[in-house]
């Protein structure tokens, strides 16, 4: 049975793994040390033990205080201190954020306010610098992986402006995207492949016609956003940052793309979802939101954040930009 750490508490992690904590208190650490700490002494551990008897599940609940405290969730995207800079300006600027799989977590902002930035440094975009801070992806430093790396690892990024590939079927781009994930000498099987591709066309309402198009080529706003979801589906990652997905969708469309992301959500994913506007969040229900101004995190909150920043608007966000806010 999983642990709420997310792994088996039998694995003990490699010497010298660097593991973020919760909260923002101490997040980073060198641990060399197994499970139970060898200052803790045996008789400590005795008197314990002794008190607890009786206890139902005493034994189980000193292991789980003590892999809780020295390990942390590891199945999160963990956005830590983050400085980011374009030639000599700074765009983001102390920024952190946890998304951990299962969880849908809503970023807004005013024009601006760095949130597509934050989205293609996690990407990988090489026009951008990061002056300090750290990002992990389930325990691995992000940041030192190239773009390819990141997506092999599980990161996915749905761009606001997705552009046009000519010349290459919707149906080959994905099957060359999905063989490029496998190991080196392994062969994407053709009958599994479309099988699966069927399966999720059916589950995101699309027509199979649709995947002898071109990528994007002459088509619509929505049809773009629709592809990008496609191959969120087929891909399966770990993480999906979802870049202004309703920009330039109509109501219907905006429908259509919420309804995918809805039937995408689980336990092993998790969703970075970007927007300026609340009217998104009417389809997708998220579990955090959050309010970037000026390159920081200055308020967050359950969904009903979201309602009130339709109400009070970005001026009152701005109220709290002169402090950095946490998250959570």
């Amino acid at each position: 049975m999983a642990t709420p750490l997310g792994f088996e508490p039998r694995i003990t992690p490699p010497k010298g793994a660097v593991l973020p904590l919760h909260h923002g208190v101490s997040r980073f650490a060198i641990l060399d040390r197994r499970f139970s700490s060898k200052a803790q002494s045996t008789k400590t551990r005795g008197q314990r033990l002794h008190r607890m008897k009786g206890t139902p599940n005493a034994c189980s609940q000193i292991l789980g205080n003590s892999l809780y405290s020295q390990f942390p969730l590891m199945k999160e995207l963990n956005v830590e201190k983050l400085h980011v800079s374009i030639g000599d300006q700074e765009i983001v600027r102390g920024l952190s954020l946890r998304v951990p799989r299962g969880e849908v977590h809503a970023l807004m902002g005013p024009n601006g306010s760095g949130k597509s930035t934050l989205a293609k440094v996690l990407a990988g975009h090489p026009d951008y610098r990061v002056t300090s801070g750290k990002v992990l992806m389930d325990g691995e430093d992000l940041l030192e992986l190239e773009p390819d790396e990141r997506a092999r690892r599980g990161l996915f990024l749905a761009f606001q402006y997705p552009s046009e590939v000519p010349g290459v079927t919707i149906a080959n781009f994905l099957r060359a995207a999905m063989q490029s994930r496998l190991p080196e000498g392994e062969e994407l099987e053709a009958t599994d492949y479309y099988a699966k591709l069927y399966e999720k066309m059916e589950l995101l309402g699309m027509d199979r016609s649709f995947t002898s198009r071109a990528v994007n080529e002459g088509f619509s706003g929505g049809e773009k956003k629709r592809t990008e979801i496609l191959q969120l589906a087929m891909l399966e990652p770990k993480y999906a940052v979802l870049d202004e997905t309703d920009s330039g969708l109509d109501i219907d469309a905006l429908k259509t793309v919420a309804h995918g992301v809805n039937s995408l959500r689980g336990p092993d994913l998790g969703i970075l979802l970007i927007t300026h506007y609340q009217r998104l969040l009417n389809y997708i229900i998220p579990d955090y939101v959050h309010v970037m101004v000026a390159g920081r995190m200055v308020r967050s909150g359950r969904k009903e954040l979201a309602l009130e920043l339709e109400e009070r608007g970005y001026d009152w966000a701005r109220e709290g930009a002169v402090e950095p806010a946490f998250t959570r």
